[in-house]
């Protein structure tokens, strides 16, 4: 892989993984508080629009801002559509059907598709055993979080096992975004880019929702203060902060480290999910939790420095 451009300072780092590790980790009980009330793909389609046209017009008057080409926008739209509408909106999709706390234990996959993307598409270092090992143990695990729903009954064990399915597309979709962000020409200012990301997703997200007939079910009377709390959270905190911090992260720092939020989030998320909204998790679902994370562990911690 790629080593970054220049060497950041050591705060920017830390800064920018703690707005990943820990506010991230706190999305998905904002997202479970807002998709209570709100349609899903409207929700976080305006969700980035309008984070999106704030940070836009904030990289205007950057000092590296240039003028965003054709080619700027292209990669912005597909960037967006992985990360945003594939990676995100399958995740706000999915939490309709599975605990906060289980979507964020599964987002902890991801890493496992950012070492084979980056091998197969980054043309990296061929994985090692341990690698491999850590990604069967890894599957496994989620098969310990999920299986109970295999030999549940019919019905609401399905809608369950349908967000599964989705939230593991969601993180193969967003790790895709990241690693093809690497490559793709966008703009100098990372302001800007991260603008123009979160306006393209944002508006593909839109347009689904439209076009999957969410307008009719929108109701701002009865969204309610705990939905519209969730909803400022997720744009200020979420997408201002962290996404900005995420998408710098990944031209400062390698690709497989940046992945290390997946250690963190699922934590965040367990306990926020436990404490607020009375989330439980069974014993066999801890032990893959721990399987997942531990797996994660050793595929990342198998990457070379870069």
């Amino acid at each position: 892989m790629s080593s970054p451009v220049s060497k950041p300072r050591p705060w920017l780092l830390l800064a920018a993984f703690a707005a990943v590790y820990l506010l991230w980790g706190s999305t998905y009980l904002a997202i479970k508080y807002a998709i209570a009330t709100m349609p899903p793909l409207l929700m976080a389609g305006s969700r980035f629009v309008l984070a999106g046209t704030i940070m836009t017009l904030v990289g205007r008057f950057s000092a590296e801002y240039e003028k965003p080409t054709a080619r700027h926008w292209r990669t912005s739209f597909v960037v967006g559509g992985l990360l945003l509408v594939g990676g995100n909106g399958g995740v706000v999709m999915a939490e309709r059907y599975v605990p906060s706390s289980l979507a964020a234990l599964l987002v902890a996959t991801e890493p496992f598709w950012i070492v084979i993307l980056g091998w197969l598409w980054l043309r990296g270092a061929r994985p090692g055993w341990q690698v491999v090992l850590g990604l069967l143990l890894g599957f496994g695990g989620v098969y310990l979080l999920v299986g109970e729903q295999l030999f549940a009954g019919a019905g609401a064990s399905r809608a369950v096992l349908g967000g599964v399915g989705l939230v593991l597309l969601a993180a193969f979709s967003w790790a895709a975004g990241s690693i093809y962000g690497l490559r793709a020409g966008g703009p100098r200012s990372p302001v800007l880019a991260s603008g123009m990301q979160m306006l393209a997703g944002g508006g593909l997200l839109l347009l689904l929702g439209t076009a999957t007939g969410e307008w009719a079910t929108v109701r701002p009377g009865g969204f309610g203060l705990a939905a519209w709390l969730g909803f400022g959270y997720l744009v200020v905190f979420g997408s201002l902060v962290a996404f900005t911090a995420y998408s710098w992260l990944l031209t400062h720092a390698p690709p497989a480290r940046v992945a290390t939020y997946a250690y963190v989030n699922p934590v965040v998320a367990v306990l926020l999910g436990w404490a607020v909204l009375g989330e439980k998790l069974t014993g066999t679902m801890l032990v893959g939790a721990a399987v997942v994370v531990g797996s994660v562990v050793l595929i990342t911690s198998q990457q070379k420095p870069e």
